[in-house]
């Protein structure tokens, strides 16, 4: 990953990044939401035993845990990224930023996959990276720039056709001219609200000043929240420049979430973020701050004119933090209650590559962080990725699920200690 991002090719990414529109596919949606059959019959169905397999485990051997914990393969997901696990514990599914979502079965409940199918495989995805579930079993999916709703996904599943709606049509996510390449991963949770929280990535290194009133008045750069019927939309969260991952404190309510910063600064610097937001409409700062208290270089010297939350975790510079969760399981030794599990999917414009991890952050009774690695070993020792960490999600058992993206796989983590 010798391939450090010099001053030139940062100015292209910064200007050139905003413009790819994606035109909208017609699909069998509206046949779909009206409960009509559209003759799909195959899924495509994904292997998971043999010679892949069996390299996956082979690496598996190498990852690091704290003493008590093992990791094994759970399934092979191709792309998989961000995880949703249904309430009634049947199925999870899988985003990725291609145009499928994995619908994972372990049958006979040993916490190992036996089936990964496509979900609703009459349907055309977009880059349909965030699934999300509500507490009564309703899935949501943030694709580029639409949000799909199936009612019963744990049941309708077993079918190609699934009972689907529109929450947010194609096009009104985002302004079509917004559409892009990059930082187009959404992800979505439901809060203790009752509403459903989206990701919307800006597409810039830096967002331009003459974006941002635009991108302000949509959440572009932020995180938006609504009612689960797609009415009540506004922006919850200001000023960052691509989070990949959010979740809510079980006991204060409060949102954290990731955020990935600016690159083309050098190896150390800015550092990545874990945020915490206590109020509505906080700024984070970006672009006037490119990750950190760490200035951009094209804001450098301008007044901030918003108040800025700094970072309640700095992580390291460029290990790029995506999906993460907090630990709410009986499974783990009682000092992982409530504390973060993020995915580091690890540096792509660094020297010497760094991230590839699963991490755990601790908050004490005052709010402040300690974080450190929890399974690591994805980079070999000639600074190769042997897997590319995405999000972490828990089953009900209390063991944690991590995807990854590179490998096409997802693992799972237990404790078996005293």
């Amino acid at each position: 990953m010798k391939y450090l991002m010099s001053s030139v090719a940062a100015l292209a990414l910064s200007t050139s990044l905003a413009h790819a529109q994606t035109p909208a596919v017609p699909d069998n949606l509206e046949k779909l939401s009206n409960f009509q059959s559209t003759g799909t019959t195959e899924f495509t169905m994904i292997e998971q035993k043999g010679e892949y397999a069996d390299g996956i485990k082979k690496n598996l051997e190498r990852i690091e845990l704290p003493p008590g914990f093992k990791i094994a393969l759970y399934a092979v997901v191709p792309d998989a990224r961000h995880m949703a696990v249904g309430p009634q514990g049947i199925v999870t599914f899988v985003g990725t930023r291609k145009d499928k979502v994995w619908a994972v079965t372990d049958r006979n409940k040993d916490r190992v996959a036996d089936e990964v199918k496509d979900f609703a495989p009459s349907l055309t995805f977009s880059i349909p990276n965030g699934p999300c579930f509500s507490k009564d079993g309703f899935l949501y999916i943030a694709e580029q720039n639409r949000v799909l709703l199936f009612p019963a996904a744990e049941f309708f599943y077993e079918s190609p056709d699934v009972a689907a709606f529109n929450l947010i049509k194609q096009g009104e996510l985002i302004p079509p001219e917004h559409e892009s390449f990059n930082h187009t991963a959404r992800v979505c949770k439901v809060g203790p609200d009752g509403k459903v929280y989206i990701s919307l990535g800006q597409p810039f290194n830096v967002a331009p000043a003459e974006s941002l009133d635009e991108f302000a008045k949509w959440g572009i750069g932020g995180i938006i929240r609504i009612n689960t019927d797609g009415t009540g939309r506004e922006v919850y969260t200001r000023g960052i420049r691509n989070s990949v991952g959010h979740d809510f404190h079980p006991e204060t309510g409060e949102l954290w979430f990731t955020d990935n910063q600016v690159d083309g600064m050098g190896d150390d610097i800015p550092p990545g973020e874990i945020n915490r937001q206590t109020a509505a409409g906080q700024n984070f700062g970006h672009p006037w701050y490119g990750g950190g208290s760490v200035r951009t270089t094209e804001y450098e010297g301008q007044e901030v004119p918003v108040e800025a939350v700094m970072p309640a975790a700095e992580m390291d510079a460029h290990a790029a933090d995506l999906g993460m969760t907090f630990y709410t399981g009986g499974m783990f030794p009682d000092k992982y209650w409530n504390a973060i599990f993020s995915a580091q999917h690890g540096s792509w414009n660094r020297t010497t590559p760094v991230g590839a991890r699963v991490m755990v952050t601790f908050i004490d009774e005052e709010g402040k962080t300690t974080s450190e690695p929890f399974a690591h070993g994805w980079i070999d020792e000639n600074g190769e990725y042997l897997g590319r960490p995405a999000d972490v999600a828990q089953l009900r058992d209390g063991s944690l699920l991590v995807s990854d993206d590179l490998a096409g796989a997802i693992y799972r983590i237990w404790y078996e200690g005293s």
